[in-house]
């Protein structure tokens, strides 16, 4: 068993940070809010009070936080990872955040003497909380090896993309299409409504054959039950293909679908749904 840190119990940290305490490692663990840490002290966490607090003693440290720039504070900023990191610790970023940034932060750790990953996820709260969950990588194999005992205790496939920053490219490529599902899900139960049919019928309908998709089975059923909490929060999916749609730019790509989901997540935003869950791009429609 390791001494591990993990920061950030959000949607996903949380139950992530749960599996790695139930396959027995010694995890400190912190978060901003203290009341969302606080039931792991009663789980036999450590409650550290700063991410260099965590990170001290740890021979792995993973983060799950918002954006860019939530990474960078974590890991550099006023009691960051970077004041407590051990020689040699691997750092494991799980957030969804800038490629060219995470190639960056990657370079500082290591020259602090540390080792890097890039590993966001896909699956979505109900895989966190079932142990599903599939890691896309980026980093050097031999510290992927070190992280893998880690990485399957919170889910079941693991995919080494390339070297770091491939991992977020990957996770990139996932959520555009996961938001291009989130917009036809919406504009095709819109289109049965207008015409009058069944909508859980429609929806049984169309996860069984080759409309199905992911969203359709997991939001489609929520939207029918008119539950909008957050697996994963609008904003999120929103700041995601933000982040898609600039590297599209940067390589001259014409993506329309890409474009259509940006706009739509935009104008969900703009309605003041961003704290619902990502599904709730439906009341555009609705």
């Amino acid at each position: 068993m390791a001494d591990i840190a993990f920061l950030g119990l959000g949607v996903m940290g949380a139950p992530m940070a749960g599996h790695l305490l139930d396959a027995g490692h010694r995890v400190a663990v912190w978060n901003r809010t203290l009341a969302k840490a606080a039931p792991f002290g009663a789980r036999g966490a450590r409650l550290a009070e700063s991410p260099a607090d965590a990170a001290r003693g740890s021979e792995a440290v993973f983060l799950c936080v918002g954006d860019t720039p939530d990474v960078e504070a974590v890991l550099f900023g006023e009691a960051g990872v970077a004041h407590g990191l051990e020689t040699n610790a691997l750092v494991v970023d799980h957030s969804t955040i800038s490629p060219a940034g995470e190639a960056g932060f990657a370079d500082k750790i290591r020259r602090l003497g540390g080792r890097f990953l890039d590993a966001p996820v896909t699956g979505g709260q109900k895989g966190a909380i079932a142990g599903t969950l599939s890691f896309m990588v980026g980093g050097e194999e031999a510290d992927l090896e070190r992280a893998k005992p880690f990485l399957l205790a919170m889910g079941k496939k693991v995919f080494h993309a390339g070297p770091v920053g491939f991992g977020q490219k990957l996770k990139l490529v996932n959520q555009l299409v996961c938001a291009v599902h989130l917009v036809a899900m919406s504009e095709a139960l819109t289109f049965a409504k207008a015409q009058g049919l069944d909508l859980k019928q429609t929806r049984e309908l169309l996860i069984s054959g080759a409309a199905g998709s992911w969203a359709l089975d997991v939001y489609g059923e929520k939207v029918l039950n008119d539950d909008y909490a957050p697996g994963f929060f609008l904003k999120w999916q929103a700041k995601d293909i933000r982040i898609a749609m600039d590297a599209a730019g940067e390589l001259g790509l014409a993506l329309p679908g890409l474009e259509l989901s940006h706009e739509r997540l935009q104008a969900a935003l703009a309605r003041g749904l961003g704290d619902e869950g990502s599904h709730a791009v439906y009341k555009l429609y609705s």
